[in-house]
């Protein structure tokens, strides 16, 4: 019974901002510069339910900087332990973290539609801004059958 269940209460918001990807299904590669100006660029990325996304991450800055997906409510509350401990180490496959003038990626599949959050969790870079967000479109096959319930209502209302 080791099934995917996320019954121990350790869900991570994975079902609602997706998973980790595989390299064999990135569809197309996003590059993210973080600077010392406390932001991304770019700070707003389009992609589709299903898809997944290599992130290349470059640091171009002379302080440590993240990448971090995540629900806005999980990056707000991880942003607080990080506040009181700075120099806490972590590594999950939502997240790279890099030092100055270093690059990193995260593979990562997004399977609901909708805005996934992305941030720099290090003590002060969040405050300061250094934030952005995905949003995810609904896959072709959901939208055909929204537009196909739309077409309906339109009926309705003639």
């Amino acid at each position: 019974m080791a099934s995917g269940t996320h019954a121990d209460g350790h869900a991570h918001d994975e079902d609602a901002i997706g998973k980790p990807g595989i390299a064999s299904a990135v569809t197309r590669t996003v590059n993210i510069d973080m600077s010392d100006s406390m932001r991304f660029t770019p700070a707003s990325i389009q992609a589709k339910q299903g898809e997944t996304i290599r992130f290349v991450i470059k640091n171009s800055g002379k302080l440590k900087h993240e990448f971090v997906l995540g629900s806005e409510k999980e990056l707000k509350e991880h942003y607080q332990v990080m506040k009181k401990n700075p120099e806490m180490e972590h590594s999950d496959p939502n997240m790279v973290t890099l030092a100055a003038d270093q690059a990193g990626e995260v593979l990562w599949q997004f399977s609901k539609a909708g805005k996934i959050d992305f941030a720099c969790l290090q003590p002060g870079h969040y405050d300061a801004g250094m934030k952005g967000k995905v949003q995810v479109s609904k896959s072709q096959t959901n939208a055909s059958a929204g537009e196909h319930q739309h077409h309906a209502q339109s009926k309705d209302t003639l």
